[in-house]
């Protein structure tokens, strides 16, 4: 039922459509946003029937929608419920299990509120890191701000992803041709949160010394 849901969104993808997808794929439902964002700038750039900007809006607004109802829940719910949905059945058929809980909450007290922004960047972690955001009570104006930033970055990454694919591939072949990007991006990310910890690290120390 769920399966057929997600089918026909997928296949008729316009603002609406994207924003429900994405807000499924920021919630505990395992869903990949790369399926999402890449297709719908593809069509925008073949067909112009949509606004790759807008795209990425609607995307990010999906994302901040997720991301604020497994705040919400865990924000009111607590540690105890959060770790026994996690060790249900329902849990591991949404491809949660205790270990990347914990691997979520550890990343997030090593880097604090700023943890939602960079976070969101993270594979594994993107889907996770609001949980430990709402569990430590995280102001919801700051976890939201983040959210916004973070969950913004990566769809313009995908969404230029699709634009450029536009130009090189049949749109049958996409999913294909995105699997042969998927290591450079994740790479790419992992170069960009480096880079954005150690401005923030740099910038901490040099604000102590003053």
């Amino acid at each position: 039922m769920l399966t057929d849901l997600l089918q026909g969104l997928l296949d008729e993808l316009n603002y609406i459509n994207v924003t429900i997808l994405m807000a499924i794929e920021s919630s505990a439902i395992p869903f990949p946003s790369e399926i999402v964002v890449p297709p719908a700038a593809y069509i925008a750039a073949e067909r112009g029937e949509m606004s790759i900007p807008l795209i990425v809006i609607f995307a990010t607004i999906g994302s901040c929608i997720g991301a604020t109802v497994n705040y919400g829940i865990s924000y009111y719910v607590g540690r105890p419920l959060v770790y026994k949905f996690v060790n249900s059945r329902l849990g591991h058929l949404c491809l949660l299990n205790e270990e990347k809980m914990q691997k979520a909450e550890a990343y997030f007290d090593r880097r604090g509120a700023v943890a939602t922004l960079i976070g969101r960047l993270i594979p594994g972690i993107r889907q996770l890191i609001s949980i430990p955001a709402g569990l430590s009570k995280m102001n919801f104006g700051y976890f939201l701000l983040y959210t916004a930033i973070g969950a913004g970055l990566w769809n313009i990454v995908l969404a230029v992803l699709g634009w450029y694919l536009q130009h090189l591939v049949p749109f049958d072949q996409l999913n294909e041709q995105l699997k042969v990007y998927e290591n450079p991006i994740k790479y790419g990310i992992c170069l960009l949160v480096a880079l954005a910890v150690v401005y923030y690290i740099v910038k901490k120390y040099c604000l102590r010394k003053k």
